[in-house]
């Protein structure tokens, strides 16, 4: 039975409409060899300087460039410019997370760590790599087609500089930071709900959200605004105070982002400060809504990446996020970890989903996604399904809805399709390793 519901599935997919994924991050080599046969095109429209479908958007043929308001959703110009040692770093680092690295491999890294030079290097290098990465692990196996949208990070400084006031009295400054933070946070889910209302109007499946604001990112920009507006620096109180203040801001403001695209299922990466997003809380990541899905990371199948945040209210689930190789631009390719590469992993499931029954609904879609994870111990206080997405099972269950309830067909599906095989070894000794950062909201 277990074989013919997969050869069931396999027939529907050579039959469905492929769903359509909108790729929310830095940009998208829409002329790689993995990403050409499944890169989404607007067919109403033609790269000629012209608005043919009237959508205010002009030539936005394979997506849209919010970065700089242009069709261009890459800037080809990088390519070429960084040095070899980007790379290498991150193939050493694979190589140390497997205790394969040498000790000449190992120093270098830890040289490379101490040259500011390369770091800067490596955040450019890691921000342009980073959204046709991600576009790779969404489209992989599958006719998912990927849509490329750049997204906008903001200056901060301007808008701190005009919270400069000598007139407030003590008692009336967290009133100030209160309401500087929610319109900063307006500010930038405005950017995020016109991103949502451009891919709803492609009617995108499942936009996927590899960037955003940690806590530790938002403590220095909160931080910042409360010597602004104190005249001194916080205390530790005062920091978490203030953090907690900015980011969940930030998430109710995020109401409105998603709520512009109900139609659209949002999968975010939980993020990658190794912290619990249920204490101190990440941006999207913790919005909560129907249409929204939050992923932490594992190694295969094994076990939670350390990196990865957690948190069982506000990470529905996880999937694997390290070591992953996947398209970086000029038909090259590279090993990387991070939530943001968990998060893809489920935006490929879940359009794989879309694909095997088009009248799912993102609801529906979520909930395929969260009941028919592998159940696993050490993932039993990290997230809330305390499991890892199984695509096969998913994707079964998602057939199955064709003639039969949501929960029906989960409750089957789980008896047909087996849990992922193991292959952790007890004996085996694993390095650190650091992810690729979000794509940041903030500079």
């Amino acid at each position: 039975m277990k074989l013919f519901m997969t050869l069931a599935v396999l027939s529907a997919f050579s039959t469905a409409q492929a769903a359509k994924i909108a790729v929310i991050d830095s940009g998208l080599d829409y002329k790689h060899e993995m990403i050409v046969p499944n890169l989404w095109t607007n067919s109403l429209e033609t790269e000629d300087n012209r608005d043919e479908d009237g959508n205010g958007y002009q030539d936005d043929v394979h997506g849209w460039n919010f970065a700089e308001q242009t069709g261009k959703i890459i800037d080809y110009k990088y390519l070429g410019t960084f040095s070899a040692d980007c790379k290498t770093y991150f193939d050493i680092q694979g190589k140390y997370f497997l205790g394969q690295a040498t000790q000449e491999e190992i120093n270098w890294i830890k040289e490379k760590q101490k040259d500011p030079n390369f770091l800067k290097e490596m955040g450019k290098f890691g921000n342009f790599v980073h959204g046709t990465h991600v576009a790779g692990i969404t489209i992989r196996d599958s006719k998912n087609e990927a849509m490329g949208i750049k997204l906008i990070p903001t200056e901060i400084k301007p808008f701190l500089e005009g919270l400069k006031n000598n007139n407030f009295v003590a008692a009336d400054r967290w009133e100030l930071l209160s309401k500087a933070f929610t319109a900063l946070a307006g500010q930038q889910m405005k950017l995020l709900t016109d991103i949502a209302k451009f891919a709803a109007s492609h009617k995108a499946d499942v936009a996927n959200g590899s960037f955003g604001t940690g806590f530790k990112q938002g403590k220095m920009i909160s931080d910042n605004a409360f010597r602004i507006v104190f005249f001194r620096k916080p205390t530790e109180e005062e920091s978490n105070k203030a953090a907690r203040l900015f980011i969940d801001s930030l998430v109710a403001e995020g109401q409105k982002f998603v709520a512009a695209a109900p139609e659209t299922l949002f999968v975010f990466a939980a993020g990658n400060d190794g912290m619990s997003n249920d204490e101190f809380g990440t941006s999207p990541a913790n919005i909560k809504a129907d249409n929204v899905i939050t992923v932490g990371a594992t190694y295969k199948n094994e076990f939670f990446a350390p990196f990865s945040n957690f948190g069982t209210k506000m990470v529905d689930l996880a999937a694997p996020g390290m070591l992953i190789n996947s398209a970086i631009p000029g038909n090259d390719y590279l090993q990387v970890s991070g939530t943001s590469q968990a998060a893809p992993f489920v935006a490929n499931v879940a359009a794989k989903i879309k694909e095997a029954n088009l009248k799912l609904k993102p609801l529906e879609i979520k909930k395929i996604l969260m009941g028919t994870v592998d159940k696993k111990g050490f993932l039993s206080e990290k997230v809330l399904t305390g499991g890892i997405v199984n695509l096969e099972r998913a994707v079964v269950a998602a057939q199955m809805t064709n003639t039969m309830t949501v929960d029906e067909a989960i409750t089957r599906a789980k008896l047909q399709v087996m849990d992922a095989p193991s292959e952790y070894k007890l004996n085996q000794s694993f390095g650190p390793v650091a992810p690729m950062p979000l794509t940041p909201m903030f500079q």
